[in-house]
């Protein structure tokens, strides 16, 4: 895999690739909630992505990574994983997407606050203290709006929180833990393998498995399994290994952006003042704290 100091075409159809996929993903998770309870739709995705993850690492002869040494932060690397979407999840089950996809797109904020206690070298400058103060400025207006940012309600708004702080944290346990020795792909090995089981036994603490699914509902479970689980985030972790993580910070601010607007054009959600002011800051924001010299974007949630 040869690594590349800069942007080609190729990069850009797959930087596009990649965020479409994520963005979409938002849309089609709204969608499948209707059919399928969410803590089990995420448990379920989890599980039928294992076979395909450890499929591919195998073709690739990628090793996998299932040693006793890696037991303990595979447990909670994973397990917070699994957290992490059930938020997610449970989030889009009680608000929209353009208002999920504001606060939860927040996450590179919460990881440069944390990075700068935890992570050497990675300390918070002027501009990225900008970033943070904006974003957070994003994230509190869209909160505080009821109507003016989206359907929401407190409850998707702590979910859609929550869920950006527990990727923040899946990232660094991937890096402070020794996860960080294994090729990426055995590090999403381990994620889906905790979270599968995990969501699974939670999933009956929150109602009825099934909500009548149909076949757009079985469809939308294929998608969010072979494209998002197994390979949108394949797809991100190659574009860390071959792209600058500059380039790759600066395509995706293009995901949210993508929420919001399939929020928008295929589910007729509002967007107005509100979410186009908050979704703008949070974005800026993000951008301010990801600049070169900042932290580096890490895996996909």
């Amino acid at each position: 895999m040869t690594r590349r100091t800069g942007i080609d075409a190729l990069g850009v159809a797959l930087h596009l690739l990649f965020s479409l996929i994520f963005g979409i993903g938002l849309v089609t998770t709204r969608l499948g909630n209707e059919g399928f309870q969410p803590v089990f739709f995420a448990g379920v995705r989890s599980a039928a992505a294992l076979p395909l993850v450890i499929g591919w690492m195998r073709l690739r002869g990628v090793p996998l990574g299932l040693t006793r040494d890696m037991v303990l932060p595979g447990l909670l690397c994973g397990g917070v994983f699994g957290f992490e979407f059930l938020c997610l999840f449970m989030a889009l089950d009680h608000n929209s997407v353009v208002r999920t996809t504001i606060v939860f797109y927040s996450m590179p904020v919460w990881l440069a606050l944390a990075a700068h206690v935890l992570l050497p070298g990675e300390r918070l400058t002027p501009a990225r203290t900008l970033g943070l103060a904006l974003a957070f400025g994003g994230v509190a207006w869209a909160m505080a709006s009821r109507g003016g940012a989206g359907e929401g309600t407190l409850a998707g708004d702590l979910y859609s929180l929550a869920g950006a702080l527990l990727w923040a944290g899946v990232i660094l346990c991937a890096r402070l833990s020794r996860l960080r020795r294994l090729p990426p792909a055995a590090v999403l090995l381990w994620q889906h393998l905790v979270a599968a089981p995990l969501l699974l036994a939670a999933a009956p603490l929150f109602g009825p498995l099934m909500r009548g699914p149909d076949a757009l509902d079985w469809a939308i479970l294929a998608y969010q399994v072979v494209i998002v689980a197994a390979f949108g985030i394949l797809l991100w972790f190659h574009l860390l290994a071959v792209y600058p993580a500059a380039i790759v910070a600066a395509f995706g601010f293009l995901t949210p952006v993508f929420g919001i607007l399939f929020g928008w054009l295929l589910l007729g959600e509002e967007v107005g003042p509100a979410v186009l002011g908050a979704g703008a800051l949070v974005i800026l924001g993000v951008a301010l704290v990801s600049r070169p010299g900042g932290g580096r974007p890490s895996a996909a949630g």
